[in-house]
């Protein structure tokens, strides 16, 4: 038996071996940072590695900062429309997304969120997606954070 499995065990390291060689990392010069640090906080807007674009979690800050404390539907939107400029900015739109993770942090949100979120989707082709309700977000204003990730042309 033990001649058997001494045997085995230089096979199974042929046959998984050329799959384990085909893996690549993405080098530094193929990986593009898209957007600039904002107040502060250190993260790209987006990362671009191939054909792959990862976007951060994005919040409802509008113009000059603000936010519409209190007003799910008016932060879903910005959110939408801040995801819409920087996927648009790397050469993508909403087509290109392959997935996304919704942040809320009122569970009473769902539906107007499935609401917004489907309007940009409008040939019913969804991107995977995963939606969590979670506790808190970094600022107390904060309803809701979108990431995604998308697939370039």
């Amino acid at each position: 038996m033990r001649t058997a499995l001494i045997a085995l065990f230089p096979l199974s390291l042929s046959v998984f071996s050329p799959v384990a060689a085909q893996q690549t990392t993405p080098t530094a010069a193929s990986l593009e940072y898209i957007g600039k640090p904002v107040r502060g906080i250190p993260v790209s807007q987006a990362v671009r590695a191939g054909r792959s674009l990862f976007v951060s979690g994005m919040p409802p800050f509008g113009q000059g900062g603000k936010i519409a404390v209190g007003d799910f539907p008016a932060q879903m939107k910005q959110v939408m429309q801040n995801l819409t400029g920087v996927l648009k900015s790397s050469g993508a739109g909403w087509e290109r997304v392959v997935k996304t993770t919704v942040y809320l942090t009122r569970f009473q949100d769902f539906a107007d969120m499935n609401r917004i979120y489907a309007s940009y989707f409008p040939t019913g082709n969804y991107p995977a997606r995963t939606t969590v309700v979670v506790s808190a977000l970094p600022h107390p204003d904060f309803l809701l954070e979108i990431d995604c990730e998308a697939v370039l042309e």
